[in-house]
């Protein structure tokens, strides 16, 4: 009964694993998003080499220049290349989503996990505080559990994963429950394994799928939100760059300056597009119900 038990879940995952990875490959939307993923993830990593210039040097006698072959991207309103901000900021923007979602899986799945294979009135306390932090907005959220921690861009991603965690508590408790039920998990317990390792070893490899594919859509949203607090100035603090902060000065230059928000924006578009368009081939290539 411990053999099958053991190799039901690892032979079909196997098979499963090689079959969503082909699928994954054939899809045209998930090679352009992990594409753009891509591209910025070198921009970020490599910013010391493609920054053309300090990103917090001023030149007074540069003050709002369009864009032209010594600053690619135009100045700013004192006089910093937008282009290398742009190159640094998207450092800023990455870690944001990683680490903040990364948050958000520590604490949620944890939480779910236990909800979802305890049961009784542990499933009942968690998911009802759970059902009342989601009825919040999550930006909201996020604003709030900024305002009260203080401006600083680790405080904002410790506010965004506190506002994404009701997200994977209530993934994590449902799939649970799926996986609960199924019949070689009552085989683990017939032979009597500890609960600890029936979760370790069938339940958290079995939600793990859906927990990627909701991370990845996730991180675009814990990005968006990121933009949204430093633009509010509760993210990363001036003069770092941030491509939230940029967003919130060049909104003062919209026509003396229109280049300050478009290159901005254009990159929280692309990143933002590119992580979605990834969850969704992720979503379609782990589908079990799939070719």
């Amino acid at each position: 009964m411990a053999e099958t038990a053991a190799t039901v879940p690892s032979v079909f995952g196997l098979r499963i694993r090689s079959r969503a990875g082909r699928r994954l490959l054939r899809h045209r939307g998930a090679l352009i998003g992990g594409a753009l993923i891509a591209f910025f993830v070198v921009l970020a990593v490599g910013a010391p080499l493609f920054a053309t210039h300090e990103p917090m040097a001023t030149d007074w006698m540069a003050v709002r220049k369009a864009p032209s072959w010594a600053h690619l991207m135009g100045t700013d309103e004192i006089g910093r290349d937008v282009f290398s901000r742009l190159v640094w900021g998207a450092r800023t923007s990455l870690l944001a989503g990683v680490v903040s979602v990364a948050f958000a899986l520590a604490l949620g799945v944890p939480l779910g996990v236990l909800a979802g294979y305890a049961g009784g009135w542990v499933d009942t306390v968690i998911s009802r505080c759970n059902e009342a932090v989601l009825s919040c907005p999550f930006l909201i959220l996020a604003i709030a559990f900024a305002a009260f921690l203080g401006p600083s861009l680790t405080n904002a991603m410790i506010a965004i994963g506190l506002s994404a965690a009701p997200i994977f508590v209530r993934l994590a408790r449902g799939q649970t429950l799926v996986v609960k039920a199924e019949e070689y998990v009552d085989g683990a317990r017939a032979v009597g394994l500890a609960h600890t390792r029936i979760v370790l070893r069938y339940i958290l490899p079995n939600i793990f799928p859906p927990l990627l594919v909701q991370s990845t859509l996730t991180i675009a949203t814990a990005i968006i939100a990121e933009a949204s607090l430093s633009f509010l100035g509760l993210g990363q603090q001036p003069p770092d760059p941030s491509w939230g902060s940029m967003l919130s000065i060049a909104k003062n230059f919209l026509v003396q300056a229109p280049w300050m928000s478009v290159w901005p924006g254009v990159a929280i578009f692309l990143v933002v597009f590119g992580f979605n368009l990834l969850g969704d081939g992720l979503r379609d290539a782990l589908d079990p119900r799939g070719d």
